[in-house]
Formats: structure tokens, C-alpha cells, sequence
């Protein structure tokens, strides 16, 4: 397995590389509007409310191999928009993971008392201000178990790149083990190199978890 991990180094890294780049852009998007829509599903408009509650069912019920194909398949077809593979997958990647992100972090923002907020408002902030400043960082706190484990599986969703040549690392297990025929050794070694970026992840959340942060 040694020698055909260097004799395929190359591939491996690219592999590799892309993959963290892919989860690391997902990450920062996902937990962007998810957090969002998180808030939305909490506001006092129900207008708001049904808006985000759409936006998250939409997308916890639709597999994540159809989001990215409508980006990478669809749009290109309708619309004068061309995106590659990576583009595709990440993007789709992010709207799919933003949606689950949304339901933990509402669920902190619900397991923060009621009387934070009124006791906030009672100070003369207004809503997003006592959002912002009283119950998100709560809300975070509460959620970081929950929200490491969207991360870890964020990052192993990231094989869907494979599916639109996306040159993850998935689709270069796929190319070494085509060109070499050692199909279980390469599936091996790409496990090995999802370890590398999970379990550290993991341990990490579960520190956090432990200290209470």
C-alpha cells in the first residue's frame, strides 16, 4: 500500500487538497446561511418564518447528489451560467449542509430561555441587537456537539465531488484505482486521508464539549 501511495502521491494530494479546500469554503458558507436561516425560523414575522421553514425543508428532503447535479447539469442547460465540477459540488455542498446547519443552531436559539430575550429588550436593545449580543452566543455554546458533528459529515459529503469531476479524493481513488487495479488498496488509503480530517475534528468538538466552552 506504501508503494502505491508513492507511486500516486501526486494524485493522492491533489485529491487531497481539494477536498479540505471544498469543505473549508462549505463550512464558512453553510454556517453563514444556516445561522440565517436559523434566525429567520425564530423571528416574530411569520412571513419570515415560512420563508426560512421552506428554505430548510427544501433542502433536509432532497438528496444531496440532486442539489449538486441541478447546479452542475441543470443550470448550465437553462442558463448562461457554466460552473466546473468543484464549483458545482461545493456549492451544493454548502446549500445542502446550510439547511441542517439551520435546524441545530435554531434548536440553541429555542434552548435559550425566553426571559434572555425579554430581559434584553427590557435594556433597550433591539431584537437583532439582543440576538446578536445575548442569545446567539449562548445558542453556539449549547450547540457545539451538534454542530461538529455537521462539520464532520460536511466534510465526508465532500465526496460528492466525485460524482461531477470534481478531482477530490474520492474521484482520485477512483482514477488510481482504475489505472492500477488495486481497487481495496486505494479505497484504503483514501479512508485514511478522510481520517486524517475527521478524527481530529471529532476529538477537537469533543474537547470543546468537556470544557464546557
Amino acid at each position: 500500500m506504501l508503494s502505491l501511495l508513492g507511486a500516486n502521491w501526486s494524485n493522492f494530494l491533489l485529491g487531497f487538497w481539494n477536498t479540505i479546500l471544498c469543505s473549508l469554503i462549505s463550512l464558512f458558507f453553510s454556517l453563514i446561511v444556516g445561522s440565517g436561516f436559523a434566525i429567520l425560523e425564530t423571528v416574530p414575522s411569520k412571513f419570515w418564518r415560512g420563508v426560512a421553514k421552506v428554505y430548510v425543508q427544501i433542502f433536509l428532503n432532497i438528496p444531496l447528489l440532486v442539489v449538486t447535479m441541478v447546479f452542475y447539469l441543470v443550470l448550465p442547460t437553462y442558463t448562461p451560467l457554466k460552473l466546473t465540477g468543484f464549483q458545482a459540488g461545493t456549492i451544493g455542498l454548502s446549500i445542502y449542509s446550510s439547511a441542517f446547519i439551520a435546524e441545530t443552531v435554531r434548536s440553541g436559539i429555542q434552548s435559550v430561555g425566553t426571559g434572555q430575550m425579554e430581559g434584553a429588550r427590557s435594556n433597550g436593545m433591539t431584537y437583532w441587537q439582543a440576538m446578536r449580543y445575548v442569545i446567539l452566543p449562548q445558542a453556539f455554546r449549547i450547540v457545539i456537539p451538534s454542530l461538529g458533528n455537521q462539520f464532520v459529515n460536511l466534510i465526508k459529503n465532500s465526496s460528492i465531488l466525485a460524482f461531477v469531476a470534481g478531482f477530490d479524493l474520492m474521484y482520485q481513488g477512483d482514477i488510481v484505482a482504475s489505472n492500477t487495479f488495486q481497487t481495496i488498496p486505494s479505497y484504503v488509503l483514501v479512508s485514511l486521508f478522510y481520517l486524517v480530517l475527521t478524527l481530529p475534528l471529532s476529538y477537537y468538538m469533543q474537547y470543546l464539549e468537556k470544557k464546557g466552552v
